[in-house]
């Protein structure tokens, strides 16, 4: 181990290969590829610092959810390591191993049950058991490395704006959210309904991105050469939404802003909260009657909501408060033991597209 200056610690390989679980010829690969450049002694031993580390780590989380080095190196060629993205990678991927891990066991302790009871194994349970037990092959599409990859830095190239018009237009999801798509002035700019215009810029000729937030717009064309999808990159998850009628969705956006400006809650939007709350409260909540990506992320939170609700106490009243600027509906929410202040927001579907709790000081 070698030191320069007050703090920083280097590794020789060895130390390294040791340290972090790989070979000499892995972290020599590594740098044929030019994922790492370690740095040389006047002898030319290489040195590995904290940099160095942070990419393995990287490397390592990469290869953990099935990507080649061909693929790894594609992706991170001319990238500095960003580490809190690599630590929620490893985390997702982790926690999905864990979830992976508690089913099979589950499957695996409810047929010895019923082995032991005297019960012959069905061909469904066989069958079961080698699905939920399969923790080999791991899997690029998994939610972790979604979101890693939708994470990844963008970079604006030139693009033919002329195809912006062709873009233009209005878009809907299956479970009713509503989208805009505008062209300015050789720029184009994208909106949920309810909420101001975002600048998004070209990665390609059908590829754009947000600058300063992880989210990515891809435009698709039919056989005819129509552009008849609009697919929204974010969290994780792909968004598909399909052409709409633009007079349609602008009368639904102007009855947002409408119920806005009169602050005026959605109907039936008190007992649909109390809902809410009652399924979040028994780990419970309704996928169903949530878009996609929201069912999927309840899914995740359960566990931590239900314990967070189970603390707060019984519910003792709901008091509306506001309708915010993007149209959700915002309620006090007393507890037996804490205050809460919950949001959400339904599609024209009658679908939950957005829903947030915090605790009030």
């Amino acid at each position: 181990m070698h030191r320069r200056g007050q703090d920083e610690v280097l590794l020789t390989a060895q130390e390294c290969a040791s340290r972090i679980g790989t070979s000499i010829r892995a972290l020599r690969l590594y740098e044929q590829h030019g994922l790492i450049s370690p740095r040389r002694t006047a002898k030319q031993w290489r040195l590995y610092g904290r940099n160095e580390v942070a990419r393995l780590n990287e490397i390592v989380a990469l290869k953990s959810i099935g990507l080649s080095l061909r693929d790894i190196s594609k992706l991170l060629r001319g990238h500095q390591t960003d580490l809190l993205q690599t630590l929620t990678l490893q985390r997702d991927a982790l926690a999905d191993t864990r979830k992976r891990a508690e089913r099979g066991l589950n499957v695996i302790e409810a047929l010895q049950a019923k082995i032991r009871s005297g019960e012959t194994a069905s061909i469904d349970d066989l069958v079961n058991l080698a699905r939920e037990t399969n923790m080999v092959e791991p899997s690029k599409d998994t939610l972790a490395w979604r979101r890693y990859k939708q994470m990844r830095p963008r970079a604006e190239v030139a693009s033919n704006t002329a195809l912006y018009d062709d873009y233009a237009g209005a878009y809907e999801t299956a479970d009713g959210t509503l989208s805009i798509v505008s062209h300015r002035d050789g720029q184009l700019f994208y909106r949920i309904v309810g909420q101001p215009d975002i600048e998004i810029f070209p990665e390609s000729d059908t590829e754009f991105f947000v600058k300063g937030l992880p989210v990515q717009i891809t435009f698709e064309r039919d056989r005819d050469q129509q552009v008849r999808r609009l697919n929204h990159h974010q969290n994780g998850f792909v968004d598909h939404a399909f052409r709409a009628d633009l007079g349609q969705v602008q009368d639904i956006e102007d009855s947002i802003r409408q119920r806005v400006k009169d602050q005026m809650p959605m109907p039936e939007s008190e007992v649909t909260l109390r809902r809410i709350i009652e399924e979040h409260a028994r780990g419970e909540p309704d996928g169903d009657s949530m878009s996609p990506a929201l069912a999927a992320l309840a899914e995740e939170q359960k566990a931590s909501i239900k314990t967070e609700l189970e603390k707060a106490g019984d519910l003792k009243a709901l008091s509306f408060k506001a309708v915010s600027p993007t149209g959700l509906d915002i309620y006090d929410v007393d507890f037996e033991h804490e205050k809460m202040e919950w949001g959400f927001k339904l599609t024209h579907r009658g679908k939950i597209s957005h829903l947030y709790l915090r605790r009030e000081p």
